[in-house]
């Protein structure tokens, strides 16, 4: 560790003790340094000694600093600054002042948020399983017409859209009148009725949504999360409820849908402590809202449960499915609460109740679907816990039919496998399917169906459907993009293109195998992933690294490289550094918060080093 920055701190902290307000303005200096010597695993340690320290004067002047780093930096709007830093200050605080520089918890905070120190091995955790794994396999297809079934994330409504105003702010996310300025009739870049891509979505373009998967006439459809939108600085308790009651009022014209917890789904974003925290932080307002919306829609009281903690699980009527929705934000990197020392092994005794509904549907004869917001094996999921959860995975293979997540904003899948040291086909036991979002800002709104066997509710095909929201004129028409056996089947030798056959684990890693043979069929793959919108160049180890990511459920085994957040290469000019910033953090949407703040304010910390 940069030793002489540390003790320097600490003769800081001595020296103005019982000062805090006229040393406020000298710890400001001090922090922006320290952001500056921030390059590498130790200067991150001790950016975090420093930030420690400045929690120790209480939480107000945590925050007064943070702010008037982040206002020197230019990282936002000053409104934006002091909005998610006084929202999610008291997770920061709460987590700094339990925090040890140094240990497992500082070093997965500086490996997971900012790249900067290596990600610390999985620590071993002994689960305990009821039966030893019996010789089951998966079932095969029924034969039988199959059902259609709908998915659809990350629907981030926002109720204060404004059509005409300006799509070119300098918020996180526009059309919306924040100045005169901004009005409709006042801007030269004004947003269509329907949506634009730097914004989140109308309430209409769900309404519109839901009817096109209304028409579709889906058996039943699930919701992986992420109602609120992404005005993060100023969203409250008020605003939540009004989005969740907006938004799953809507898909009261569906039908049966089962939904998850997202990590926006509350005020402010990201934060769910487990209960190993005082009550004073847990978002009990945000579980009990849910769970009623949820059984509201699903008709089904069980769901009633998720008022726990955002998990519950369903037998579907008149089936042998059952559906467990969990709460995935206990493993999210942006979660403060999680770096509470020492991190948890199984927050809120999570997995332990997810091994025992698994054991009760396998000792049933029920398939199982797992649906949550963030995939296992994303980077966002912490190493420990996507290890832990992997292992479940492996040991009810056969009882799991699929895995459905969100989150990413983008087309991917996942696949698990017994074996990380040898994935092959033979290996391949388990499929997450990671559907895009309706949101537009990274791609053309999307939903998708599937086609389900009735008996095993395998995944038979899936169709993603896309819309074109650029004419305000026009309503949007909802058509096909693609479709997984048509387009990837048909690719496999053999084609696999029986209406009947699964997509099984083996059926995907035999595609991703196709796309290293074939450069066409991963580029193919890769335009898909933001529907042809902002492509970026991925070749060579960019591609053999998601091909990688597609294979790595189990997040350790991903091969993603953490870019550092931290430090930037020396670029040729300020207006390429801030394009190459803006790229960083996209397409995905999830970089709201303290967190990527925290990280956009070290990059600028980082121009003062050019």
């Amino acid at each position: 560790m940069k030793g002489h920055v540390l003790v320097a701190v600490l003769v800081y902290w001595i020296s103005l003790a019982g000062a805090h307000t006229e040393s406020a303005n000298n710890w400001i200096s001090t922090i922006w340094d320290d952001f500056k010597e921030a390059v590498d695993c130790a200067g991150c340690q001790a950016l975090l000694g420093g930030l420690k320290l400045v929690a120790g004067f209480g939480e107000s002047f945590m925050e007064d600093v943070l702010i008037g780093v982040c206002d020197i930096s230019g990282a936002e709007d000053s409104d934006v600054c002091a909005g998610v830093i006084a929202n999610e200050g008291p997770a920061v605080h709460y987590s700094l002042s339990n925090l040890k520089i140094g240990s497992h918890t500082a070093k997965t905070f500086c490996a997971s948020l900012v790249g900067l120190c290596d990600y610390p091995a999985v620590r071993p955790y002994n689960l305990t399983f009821p039966s030893p794994k019996p010789p089951t396999t998966r079932p095969p297809p029924s034969g039988k017409p199959p059902i259609k079934v709908g998915h659809f994330s990350d629907t981030h409504v926002d109720l204060s859209y404004e059509t005409g105003s300006n799509y070119n702010c300098t918020k996180p996310i526009c059309c919306r009148s924040y100045t005169e300025n901004d009005a409709p009739g006042n801007t030269t870049a004004p947003c269509g009725s329907w949506g634009n891509s730097n914004c989140d979505p109308p309430h209409q373009l769900q309404e519109n949504m839901n009817e096109a998967i209304a028409d579709l006439n889906p058996a039943f459809s699930i919701y992986t999360g992420d109602v609120v939108a992404h005005d993060v600085w100023l969203v409250d308790k008020a605003e939540a409820l009004q989005d969740f009651n907006a938004t799953y009022s809507a898909m009261e014209t569906l039908g049966r849908v089962y939904a998850a917890l997202g990590n926006h789904d509350a005020a402010p974003l990201n934060l769910f402590p487990s209960n190993q925290l005082p009550s004073e932080y847990n978002p009990q307002w945000a579980y009990d809202t849910l769970a009623s919306d949820w059984v509201g829609l699903t008709g089904i009281q069980s769901v009633e449960s998720a008022n726990e903690h955002g998990s519950y699980s369903a037998i579907h009527p008149n089936s042998n499915l059952r559906i467990i929705s969990y709460n995935s934000i206990f493993y999210y990197k942006y979660n403060f609460f999680s770096y509470t020392e020492p991190m948890e092994y199984d927050p809120n005794s999570q997995l332990e109740w997810l091994i025992n509904e698994l054991h009760e549907a396998e000792s049933a004869g029920q398939r199982v679907w797992l649906i949550s917001h963030i995939p296992s094996g994303d980077p966002d999921h912490f190493h420990d816990h996507s290890h832990y959860f992997d292992e479940i995975v492996q040991r009810y293979e056969a009882t799991i039919a699929a895995l459905f997540f969100g989150h990413t904003h983008t087309d991917e899948f996942q696949i698990s496998y017994s074996s990380y040291k040898n994935r092959n086909w033979d290996t391949a036991t388990a499929m997450g399917y990671v559907a895009p979002s309706m949101t537009p800002t990274s791609g053309p709104p999307s939903f998708r169906v599937y086609d389900i066997d009735p008996v095993t509710f395998a995944v038979l095909d899936f169709t993603q459907y896309t819309a074109d929201i650029s004419d305000p004129k026009k309503k949007p028409e909802w058509v096909p993009y693609y479709s997984a056996k048509k387009d990837y089947g048909s690719l496999l030798d053999p084609p696999v293109t029986d209406a009947h056959a699964e997509l099984t684990p083996a059926f995907w890693h035999n595609v991703t195998v196709v796309m290293e043979r074939d450069e066409s069929v991963f580029q193919d793959y890769w335009a898909r992933r933001t529907r042809g919108f902002q492509v970026s160049d991925c070749t060579g180890d960019c591609a053999s690294n998601e091909i990688c990511a597609l294979r790595g459920a189990d997040a350790q085994y991903n091969c993603f490289v953490e870019q550092p957040g931290f430090s930037f290469e020396k670029r040729d000019g300020r207006e390429n550094s801030e394009a190459l910033w803006k790229k960083k953090f996209q397409p995905e949407c999830n970089h709201a918060g303290m967190a990527p703040l925290l990280a956009k304010i070290a990059y600028r910390a980082s121009l003062e080093r050019e």
